[in-house]
């Protein structure tokens, strides 16, 4: 079968090939015949009554540092005369995000948008977990001072964050005695008018925050993702180390309880964050680890999500 799939996401010429899930989604889809579109979201044009186009470039892609993407003709298109689009433009979550997924929502009738733009833009990767308080560590969302101090009382080490930062961003560990909360949360809400999310940190994330992959509904692989020395964040965009893994019994068990939901909202790729058994985020925008588990357990998962997303067409 020959498809004409497109890639909205962030320009794929500047992606680090070497962790990027989208880059081995585009390889896996080339290497079946599909024909490559890649546009970025500003690039979007919605004409009431005409229909939905954007401007971009058909590619052709290579498992080539430096040398990874080849353009072969720049063109705006009609998206509806794809079959297949994938959502993957990275975070921050805000405003401009979720126009896109308004925009993308327009022809959903006509063609197979992954993930769901309309459950993405409710699906808010740290609030969504909150869905799910008996998998996740104690938890408090507020931009309330009051109430956050009275958490860290009750809890003393806590990792405070913005509720819509990526990538670990903005993420403070405050051990117990520590005198800076006040001024932090001053400067956290100065810059960011959405409310905070503070959890009781777990010790164990010395262990490794393990990143579970989930397609439509189900854990099919994992990578752990272990802090550097004396850093308190596990994410690989911030010097964490991508070590080889298995999925275990609770990477089982919080999969089970959250797969239903994920399979009938129509987010079909998604990555859950597990620390120590604890649920910390469910990551439904662009999620990451498919390069990182196929270099280190040889599991071939954008084979699978192509797979998976022709059973819906």
């Amino acid at each position: 079968m020959t498809l004409n799939i497109a890639l909205q996401m962030d320009p794929i010429a500047e992606v680090d090939i070497l962790g990027d899930s989208s880059f081995a989604l585009a390889l896996e889809a080339q290497a079946r015949g599909y024909r490559i579109f890649t546009y970025h979201p500003d690039q979007l044009a919605l004409i009431p009554g005409q229909g939905l186009t954007a401007k971009g470039q058909w590619i052709r892609v290579q498992d080539e540092v430096g040398h990874h993407v080849e353009v072969i003709q720049d063109e705006r298109i009609d998206l509806t005369d794809l079959d297949v689009i994938l959502m993957r433009q990275d975070p921050p979550f805000d405003m401009h995000y979720i126009t896109a997924t308004y925009m993308l929502e327009t022809i959903m009738d006509k063609v197979l948008v992954v993930n769901h733009p309309g459950s993405v833009r409710n699906a808010p990767e740290k609030l969504v977990a909150t869905l799910f308080p008996e998998l996740m560590p104690p938890t408090l969302i507020t931009k309330d001072i009051s109430e956050i101090k009275a958490f860290r009382e009750r809890y003393e080490d806590i990792i405070i964050k913005p509720l819509h930062g990526n990538g670990g961003s903005g993420i403070f560990h405050l051990k117990p005695g520590d005198s800076n909360l006040s001024s932090l949360i001053e400067m956290m809400t100065l810059l960011e008018r959405s409310p905070l999310m503070i959890q009781q940190y777990l010790p164990s994330v010395r262990k490794g925050d393990k990143r579970v992959i989930m397609i439509d509904g189900k854990a099919v692989g994992a990578v752990n993702r272990v802090p550097a020395e004396g850093e308190a964040r596990s994410n690989l965009h911030v010097g964490g180390k991508a070590v080889k893994t298995e999925l275990d019994a609770d990477d089982l068990r919080i999969a089970e309880a959250i797969g239903g939901y994920l399979q009938s909202h129509g987010l079909l790729f998604c990555g859950i964050d597990v620390i120590g058994g604890y649920l910390t985020e469910i990551n439904v925008t662009s999620p990451t680890g498919l390069r990182e588990i196929k270099r280190l357990s040889g599991i071939d998962l954008a084979k699978a999500i192509w797979d998976n997303i022709l059973t819906k067409l």
